[in-house]
Formats: structure tokens, C-alpha cells, sequence
């Protein structure tokens, strides 16, 4: 049965796995589900229609599954998935998505999720991600795996962080971040590849040498952005197996751009 604290009000037709740990005064809602291992801690509000996965962590004082900020919401049944092994520190508040997308907002598995961060309405964000203090996510964002995001950032809604990208302190992010890249300052810019990131990976210095090769077609050799891709295409010729995978994520990523790439 699972381990609920005398002070906890959790509904009845609540779903919790026998191992849950529930902490004082955490609130849970009648359409939660909660997988095995995962602990909630003390004055947790977890509501909505949502779903979390095993072993995750959710420290006190998080508002998990409350209703879209988004004045367009008529009070319709969305959802919030959250995946397995994630760390939710304190003062986290995840929304629950609209009907403008799929009516669900999701998080992976593997992520670390510092205090304050604020995940709105349709947000999506891949697994080994990591969101520092404060960082706001507006609605529809979404974050490719191993993604680093830096304390008090702000990202527009539609934005869309590639892979393995890190955006630094306080970066104010109203383009689209490129797989692989380091943005940083005010204006926001492409500062370098992100080797450490990719270092920590086990990336090869093959792998990771043609991934600045990328870095320098696009973002260095002052070309237009269709001569770019031109150029990025012809690099494929002659790659191994996993730096054809990178250059075509760094394609792929490029050609569903809506809000333009941060150069």
C-alpha cells in the first residue's frame, strides 16, 4: 500500500503503485495516476488529468497538473504525461495542455528540473534534459533531448531547443535554438558547438569535428540560409553512420524552422 502521510488528502480514485510515497499536506487530484518508486513531496499539488511515471521525485511546494494559463481555455480534459527517473525540484508548476495542439503537455525521462521552472500548456521536452532555476517555458516549446537551459531563461511559445543545445544564463529566447549549439548575451547568438555537452556524450572527435564543420556552414561562412543547407547537404558525401544521423538532425531541424534559427 502506498506510504501517504496522515495529513495528505488524496482522492480515492486516485491511481498510486503500492510504493508511492505521498508527504504532508500534498494535495492529489482524482485523475492522477502515479507510477512505482515515484515520491511527492510535502504541500505538492498534484491535479488534472495527469500521468507520472516511475521513480521520479517531485519536491514540496510543485503545482503538478493545474489548468493552462491561456485565456482561450474553455475548461476542456487535457493532459500532462510526465516520464520516469525525472528530479521536479521546488516551486515547479506544470500546466496541462490545450486543444490547440494534441491537448497534452510532456516530459520525458532522465530530466533535471531545478526550482521554479515553469512548463505552460503544450510544452514538450525530450529526456537527460536540464532546466536550471527560473527558466519559463511559454506554451507550445519544445526541448530535444539532453538540452541545457539556463536559470531565469525566458522562451517565446513556438520556440522550438534543438538536441544537445544549451542556452546560458538569463538568455532571452524568441528563435529557434539549433541542435548541438551554445547561445549566449542579449541579443541572443551562436556562441560555439557545445563540446562539453557533447564530450560528456562520448561523442569521438571524428563525430564531433564534423559537427563544427556544420557550426561553420551555417553560422560562420556568411552565406544565405538556402546555401547554408546546400552546402551542409554536400557534406554528407563520405560520413559515417552516426554523423549522417547529425547532420540530418541539424537538416531536419533547420527545414521545420517557423521562427527562424538564433544566429
Amino acid at each position: 500500500m502506498a506510504q501517504i502521510h496522515s495529513t495528505a488528502i488524496v482522492d480515492p480514485k486516485a491511481q498510486l503503485d503500492d510504493s508511492v510515497q505521498i508527504g504532508p499536506y500534498a494535495v492529489i487530484g482524482p485523475e492522477v495516476r502515479i507510477g512505482a518508486g515515484t515520491s511527492i513531496g510535502p504541500h505538492t499539488v498534484v491535479e488534472g488529468k495527469t500521468t507520472i511515471g516511475r521513480d521520479n521525485k517531485i519536491f514540496q511546494f510543485a503545482s503538478i497538473g493545474a489548468m493552462p494559463q491561456d485565456m482561450s481555455h474553455g475548461g476542456e480534459v487535457t493532459e500532462l504525461v510526465i516520464g520516469d527517473r525525472n528530479t521536479i525540484r521546488e516551486f515547479c508548476t506544470f500546466n496541462t495542455g490545450t486543444f490547440k495542439e494534441q491537448g497534452v503537455t510532456c516530459v520525458g525521462s532522465d530530466n533535471w528540473i531545478m526550482a521554479y521552472v515553469h512548463l505552460a500548456h503544450d510544452v514538450v521536452i525530450g529526456d537527460h534534459c536540464v532546466l536550471a532555476n527560473n527558466a519559463t517555458l511559454a506554451g507550445h516549446v519544445h526541448v530535444g533531448d539532453w538540452a541545457t537551459i539556463g536559470g531565469l531563461t525566458g522562451i517565446h511559445q513556438f520556440v522550438h531547443v534543438g538536441a544537445h543545445a544549451m542556452i546560458g544564463f538569463q538568455g532571452h529566447v524568441a528563435q529557434d535554438v539549433a541542435p548541438y549549439m551554445t547561445v549566449d548575451g542579449n541579443p541572443l547568438t551562436v556562441r560555439a558547438v557545445n563540446l562539453t555537452g557533447l564530450r560528456r556524450r562520448g561523442f569521438s572527435n571524428d563525430r564531433i569535428g564534423v559537427i563544427r564543420q556544420v557550426h561553420k556552414l551555417l553560422f560562420r561562412d556568411g552565406t544565405t540560409l538556402e546555401q547554408s543547407v546546400a552546402n551542409i547537404e554536400a557534406l554528407k558525401h563520405g560520413q559515417d553512420a552516426e554523423s549522417l544521423r547529425d547532420i540530418q538532425l541539424m537538416l531536419d531541424f533547420v527545414a521545420a524552422a517557423k521562427r527562424g534559427l538564433v544566429r
